[in-house]
């Protein structure tokens, strides 16, 4: 009964990380043979790419930034909408509908209403006085605005919220009240710890998703730039502007399917690997330290 998902688990997972690391110590350009060259993607990859340092720290921006900004958002917005007392529904299905919008097209979207000379936001800006900035096509904004892009659709990490906190039995608040609990006291010796997992399970399937972050960004680059498809041109329009939006899963497709590097870039997958394992490890270890009995 269990062979079928145990024959995908060896197929789709377990046969292409040990390929990825086989192929990570030779030069393979996916036409001829691999070759075995040993260490030498992995010294390159720590000492000489010119780009994979600013790939490593845009994507850390996203871990450290984003995700952090949506889930405080998305439990934000869930808090109030478990208060709301008209139209509670409606308001539901506002905050979640963008979370259905495909990233494709939400970043498209993003990209036209953040044109810096025709888009909307610019114009209504000016309009009241103040001069926009260039969003995605200024280095300083660039990320800013995906951090607007990753707020907007935040509705996926919201209804889980939502269900969380409908979920804490009332009975705990009402015993609260009756030992004179302040609302922050509520919040913080009721609330918080009946969501702490549903917290850890948004955190660590964020870090996941800043990790791989990808689609939003190669799109947003290609778009701005004026280009129809991702990676145009070899991938020049990756990263732009001036690889403010270059990941590392970008780089990593430039090098192995524009440069046609796939050694190297199955050494760039392996250590994604390896960071996020021990990120994700790291915090599913700290997780009792965010608890409130914990922290005291």
């Amino acid at each position: 009964m269990l062979a079928p998902a145990i024959l995908g688990l060896l197929i789709f997972f377990v046969y292409p990380l040990i390929a990825s690391v086989y192929y990570s110590f030779t030069r393979f350009d996916l036409v001829s043979a691999p070759q075995w060259i040993g260490l030498r993607n992995y010294a390159y990859l720590f000492t000489q790419d010119p780009n994979v340092w600013q790939a490593a720290g845009n994507t850390l921006w996203f871990v450290v930034i984003l995700v952090p900004v949506r889930i405080l958002t998305a439990l934000g917005v869930a808090w109030l909408l478990v208060r709301a007392k008209q139209a509670s529904g409606f308001w539901r299905t506002l905050f979640y509908l963008p979370a259905l919008v495909p990233p494709v097209a939400a970043v498209v979207a993003f990209v036209f209403l953040f044109n810096p000379g025709t888009g909307p936001v610019n114009l209504i800006l000016k309009a009241i006085g103040i001069h926009g900035p260039l969003w995605f096509n200024d280095p300083a904004w660039s990320k800013p605005s995906l951090l607007l892009l990753g707020v907007w659709v935040m509705g996926d990490v919201m209804i889980i919220f939502l269900a969380s906190l409908l979920d804490v039995p009332q009975e705990l608040y009402e015993a609260a009240s009756l030992d004179g609990a302040k609302s922050w006291q509520k919040g913080w010796y009721v609330t918080l710890p009946a969501i702490v997992p549903v917290l850890v399970f948004s955190v660590v399937t964020g870090v996941i998703a800043a990790l791989q972050y990808f689609t939003e960004a190669a799109v947003a680059s290609s778009v701005a730039s004026g280009r129809a498809t991702v990676g145009e041109g070899g991938g020049a329009t990756i990263g732009y502007p001036d690889n403010s939006l270059l990941t590392y899963t970008e780089w990593l497709y430039v090098r192995g399917f524009s440069n046609y590097q796939l050694g190297y870039a199955s050494a760039l997958a392996v250590v994604l690997f390896a960071v996020a394992s021990v990120v994700l490890l790291v915090l599913l270890r700290r997780v009792r330290a965010f608890t409130p009995e914990e922290a005291s």
